[in-house]
């Protein structure tokens, strides 16, 4: 279903690109030996070369390279062998250089192209433009001092990737689903955390609007988003503000905007620079980069199965359908999860398990599947119980949620709570007869055509027997009781 804002004049499109801005995983800066660790005190992992000390020179990290590559395979993507570093040049407070080291004409990464799937189970095809490495700038507090300005450069010169989409997204649905594509491809091939709230990754987000058919018209660009919700809730408010000059008789002035979470709108924050405005010129201290094509393929025959192949496998390999194997593997660590508690049991089932039950605790504990109460081991265990009839279904659900609390495994709570599923005809068999002798008119009335009443009697028998009778024997002699 198509997304589309209506004016006064008629039906709007909205056309979105995304420029994400992903911190590279790698234990030293871009052009520095600095750590990247989070989180250590303000201005204490910081090299010379980061607070561009005079003659200080950048040396290329080659791990960081090999990151952007492993990443450019993920976004099926051209590995360029021969890229260059260019200085865009601004002044800012936090960039010491007074210009950051980036790539503008010459990416390591160029063109590629990313599947996204929709809620209605739409699928497109979302073109990437280029990845392109680059350093970060510092950061400015401005609320330390009353009226000061305190500018900490330990992310100074961290390596970011810049992933560029083509404007190929129409809703902010697919926005969502797009970043989330992305942060399961780094995160995947561990070439980024993902992890917003901590700003190592965040979007840049260029909307405009126009009528079906037309020209792109003016795009502002909405900085520094950390939050997937708040993405999609920026483009839909400036959308509507550029539908809203447009049918008033006004023109959108191009500029760069911040979006303001708690007045949910949009603000400016200086008008849209061109590439020219930057003048971007090579790093004269930096000579090309030449990477051999060699390497690159070694890269590629390294990489981890990535989400779209990994869900096609679960598809294949455990019958599961395109909805749960799309649950499955949007994280990694939830994926590798379930092929432990699946492996040489029922897909299906293990994926019910995990997706139900055990999503269900962590959702109410406010858990990420690392901190599981419960081992993917154990779970496997629980499948085992159930397959070879030691217990059944119903019996399961309670032991998992001894598993949760106690954390014993679940052979040890079957045992100490005499859980162990019956499957003795003679005693099943004698529960039976005396619940249809106890309701003798229920009988008649279910052999006169009221079929319904079988689970009747089928609840009754399993009351009776406290929930352990084995379900399969109950029904057949049921059936033969009944006949």
């Amino acid at each position: 279903m198509s997304y589309v804002i209506e004016g006064s004049t008629g039906s709007w499109e909205v056309v979105i690109g995304l420029e994400v801005h992903a911190q590279v995983i790698s234990k030293a800066k871009l052009f520095s030996g600095a750590s990247t660790h989070f989180g250590g005190e303000p201005n204490t992992q910081v090299s010379l070369v980061d607070a561009a000390f005079p003659g200080m020179l950048p040396v290329i990290n080659r791990e960081c390279v090999d990151q952007a590559i492993r990443t450019g395979f993920g976004l099926n993507a051209q590995i360029n062998l021969v890229s260059r570093f260019d200085r865009k040049n601004y002044f800012y407070a936090d960039l010491p250089q007074g210009y950051q080291i980036s790539q503008f004409t010459h990416p390591i990464v160029g063109k590629g192209e990313i599947e996204i799937e929709l809620d209605d189970g739409t699928v497109k095809k979302i073109g990437i433009t280029r990845l392109h490495l680059e350093q970060d700038a510092g950061k400015s507090i401005h609320d330390l001092a009353p009226k000061e300005t305190c500018i900490d450069l330990n992310r100074s010169g961290v390596a970011l990737m810049e992933i560029v989409s083509e404007p190929d997204m129409r809703s902010p649905e697919e926005a969502g689903a797009y970043l989330r594509k992305i942060r399961a491809i780094v995160r995947y091939l561990g070439t980024c955390d993902g992890n917003m709230e901590e700003g190592s990754m965040r979007a840049d987000v260029n909307v405009s609007v126009r009528k079906h058919g037309e020209e792109y018209r003016t795009r502002c660009e909405l900085k520094n988003i950390n939050s997937i919700r708040y993405v999609m809730q920026a483009i839909e408010i400036e959308a509507k503000r550029h539908v809203e000059i447009y049918e008033n008789g006004g023109e959108v002035d191009q500029e760069t905007r911040l979006f303001d979470v708690a007045r949910g709108e949009t603000r400016t924050m200086r008008s849209k620079e061109d590439a020219h405005d930057y003048r971007y010129f090579p790093d004269p201290d930096l000579l090309p980069l030449v990477v051999e094509q060699s390497h690159v393929d070694h890269l590629k025959a390294t990489l981890t199965e990535l989400p779209d192949a990994k869900r096609d496998r679960f598809q294949n390999e455990y019958g599961l359908p395109r909805y749960d194997a799309n649950v499955l593997v949007a994280e990694k660590d939830i994926a590798d999860f379930f092929e432990i508690v699946a492996k040489g049991r029922d897909g299906r089932l293990a994926a019910n398990w995990v997706t139900g039950e055990l999503f269900a605790v962590l959702n109410k504990k406010g858990l990420s599947i690392q901190e599981s109460p419960v081992k993917a081991e154990a779970i496997g265990v629980l499948l085992d119980l159930i397959a070879d009839k030691t217990i059944n279904g119903k019996i399961a659900k309670e032991v998992f949620e001894d598993m949760v609390e106690t954390g014993d495994m679940p052979a040890d709570i079957v045992e100490r709570k005499g859980l162990r599923q019956v499957t003795d005809t003679t005693a099943i068999d004698k529960v039976i007869a005396d619940i249809l002798s106890v309701n003798a008119d229920k009988v008649e009335q279910y052999k006169s055509g009221k079929d319904k009443l079988f689970g009747f009697f089928v609840g009754q028998v399993m009351k009776e027997m406290k929930g352990k009778a084995n379900p399969a024997i109950v029904n057949e002699l049921l059936k033969k009781h009944l006949s």
